[in-house]
């Protein structure tokens, strides 16, 4: 079951992400605003199966900085290194895609000025980011089965005739 919420919540991860990656009229404070409230609630329900130990709050990682990325000021260099060291789970690549789509909604937000975004591309230089862009929502991961031992011990087995298991020899 957790293994089956892990992937699910990868799903919606990557989906979301990739939405907001592609589309210039989500980029915005209060699509920021509403998908951390949305993920806030799926991380409640999440606790209120007791699937904390699943692993799929961690693949939300990226969406919940995605969302914290849009709703933070974009001025100074020191917003710039806040956003640099907030989003770790983000590419360069992604940062700044999200930034160049950002579209203020009100008079009250201003659009992302190039030297911003220019700083923040300084600021993550040293990264070895991969190269892709968005997210692949095919991934699956490994499935898990736990190792039960058997209370049975291998010498009290008994291998009938008609099974024609002569090779096998009891040591």
């Amino acid at each position: 079951v957790q293994q089956v919420f892990k992937q699910l919540f990868y799903v919606i991860n990557a989906v979301a992400l990739n939405n907001l990656l592609l589309r210039k009229d989500v980029c915005s404070w209060s699509t920021g605003m509403q998908l951390r409230f949305n993920i806030s609630q799926l991380e409640e329900w999440l606790r209120g199966k007791n699937l904390q130990q699943s692993g799929a709050a961690q693949t939300l990682e990226p969406l919940i900085q995605a969302a914290q990325l849009l709703q933070l000021k974009k001025k100074t260099s020191e917003d710039a290194e806040a956003i640099c060291s907030l989003c770790t789970s983000l590419t360069t690549q992604q940062i700044v895609k999200i930034l160049n789509l950002y579209t203020p909604v009100n008079e009250f937000e201003e659009r992302v000025t190039v030297a911003f975004i220019r700083d923040i591309q300084t600021h993550l230089q040293e990264r070895n980011d991969p190269p892709q862009l968005l997210l692949d929502f095919k991934h699956m991961f490994p499935v898990l089965f736990p190792f039960n031992p058997s209370s049975i011990t291998m010498d009290s087995i008994h291998l009938p005739a008609s099974l024609n298991l002569e090779f096998l020899n009891k040591v």
